[in-house]
C-alpha cells in the first residue's frame, strides 16, 4: 500500500523528514476494522512525533491521527460496523498513523461519518473534536444543555483546530459565555466565525484585554497553546475557585500560585482510553456518534480552513510546515493517493 512515513527525527525542510514509501498492508486483529483511507488531516501531534520520535530500526513511522474513510474488512468480533460504512476516528497513539491507504483501528474507538459531510470535510473534526468533548464535558464537567449559566470560558489559541471545536461546542451546547483568544485579524474574523462571543489579542496582557471588553475575571480556562507562557497571567485572571484545563506539553507549571485561589487544574489528553485500554473506551465511540449527529443537524460544523490536494510527502511537508509555523486556523485536510 502507499504511505507516507519517516525513518527519523528530522526538521520539516529537509527532503527526507516525509517519505512517499509502499509498504505491506496490516491485518486487523479480533476487534479492528481495516479501514480504506480516503481523506485525514494533520495535527500538532503528527509534527512533535516526526521531529522528536526515533521510530525503531529499518522500521517506517507512519503518522497521521485522523480518518474519514471506509470499512473495508472488521475482526471476528467486531459488533459495531460492517464493510461499507463510512466511518472517522482519531485511533490509537500508540499504534501505527493512517497517512496510509489502508489502516487498521479499534472499532471502540470509531463513529459513522456525519451523513452530510464529505471526507476531507469530516476528516478535519475527529481527534480535535474528542479533544474539545472531553475538555468541556469531563475535565471541565461543564453541564451540557442551553440552561442558564452566568460563567465565562477563555479559551487560549481558539483559532487553532481543538480551539475551533471547542467554540463551537461551548456556544451551542451551554449556557457559558465564551471568549477567544487570536492576533491576527484573520484569526480573530475566524473564532468569531465559530461562535465566540469575544475575541482578544494573546499578544496583549490578558487582564488588560479582559477589562477592554468589561470582564475583570473568567471563571473557566481552556489553555489549548503555549501554556508556559501564559500561565501566570492565567492565574491573576481566573476567578477563586475556577477551573483551568490545558492539552500542551509545558516545560515547568508553578501550579503553586493556584493554591491561594483554589484553583483546580486539569490535563486532558484524548488517548488516555486508548492507550490504557480503559474500561469507558467505547466512550469515543459514542462521543463520535453524537458529534456527527450535532453535524447532520446543522449544530456544528466542519472546520476545515486548507485543503493541500492528495496524501504525499511532499503536501504532508507543507503541512507540518504551516502548523509549525504557530500560523493555521482551523485544519488542513489531504485526501485521496
Amino acid at each position: 500500500m502507499k504511505a507516507v512515513a519517516y525513518y527519523q527525527p528530522l526538521a520539516i525542510d529537509h527532503p527526507e523528514a516525509l517519505l512517499d514509501l509502499e509498504l505491506p498492508a496490516p491485518q486487523p486483529g479480533p476487534r479492528d476494522l481495516l479501514v480504506e483511507v480516503r481523506a485525514i488531516s494533520v495535527n500538532p501531534v503528527d509534527t512533535k512525533i516526526r521531529s522528536r520520535v526515533q521510530p525503531p530500526a529499518s522500521e517506517a513511522g507512519v503518522l497521521g491521527w485522523d480518518v474519514a474513510g471506509v470499512v473495508r474488512e472488521v475482526g471476528e468480533a467486531v459488533t459495531l460496523f460492517r464493510p461499507g460504512d463510512r466511518v472517522w476516528y482519531a485511533g490509537a497513539l500508540d499504534r501505527p498513523g493512517a497517512n496510509s491507504e489502508l489502516h487498521v483501528v479499534d472499532e471502540r474507538l470509531v463513529g459513522r461519518m456525519p451523513h452530510s459531510l464529505a471526507f476531507a470535510q469530516a476528516a478535519a473534526l475527529p481527534l480535535t473534536a474528542i479533544t474539545a468533548w472531553e475538555l468541556l464535558f469531563d475535565r471541565l464537567a461543564v453541564p451540557a444543555g442551553k440552561r442558564p449559566d452566568a460563567r465565562t470560558l477563555l479559551v487560549v489559541g481558539a483559532a487553532g483546530g481543538v480551539g475551533s471545536i471547542l467554540v463551537q461546542l461551548a456556544r451551542r451546547l451551554t449556557g457559558l459565555t465564551v471568549i477567544g483568544t487570536a492576533s491576527r485579524p484573520e484569526t480573530q474574523a475566524w473564532v468569531l466565525a465559530q461562535g465566540a462571543h469575544q475575541v482578544i489579542d494573546h499578544r496583549q496582557p490578558l487582564a488588560q484585554e479582559l477589562a477592554r471588553i468589561g470582564l475583570p475575571q473568567v471563571d473557566l480556562v481552556a489553555s489549548l497553546n503555549a501554556t508556559e507562557h501564559h500561565f501566570p497571567a492565567l492565574v491573576e485572571v481566573i476567578a477563586p475557585q475556577g477551573k483551568l484545563a490545558l492539552i500542551d506539553d509545558p516545560a515547568q507549571l508553578d501550579v503553586g500560585l493556584l493554591k491561594r485561589k483554589s484553583v483546580s487544574l486539569h490535563w486532558e489528553f484524548m488517548y488516555t482510553r486508548s492507550m490504557f485500554q480503559t474500561p469507558d473506551m467505547i466512550a469515543q465511540h459514542r462521543l463520535l456518534t453524537d458529534v456527527a449527529a450535532l453535524v447532520d443537524d446543522g449544530v456544528l460544523r466542519t472546520t476545515v480552513a486548507e485543503h493541500f490536494g492528495r496524501v504525499d510527502a511532499a503536501n504532508l511537508r507543507r503541512a507540518h510546515a504551516l502548523l509549525e509555523s504557530g500560523k493555521s486556523r482551523g485544519k488542513i485536510v489531504l485526501e485521496g493517493f
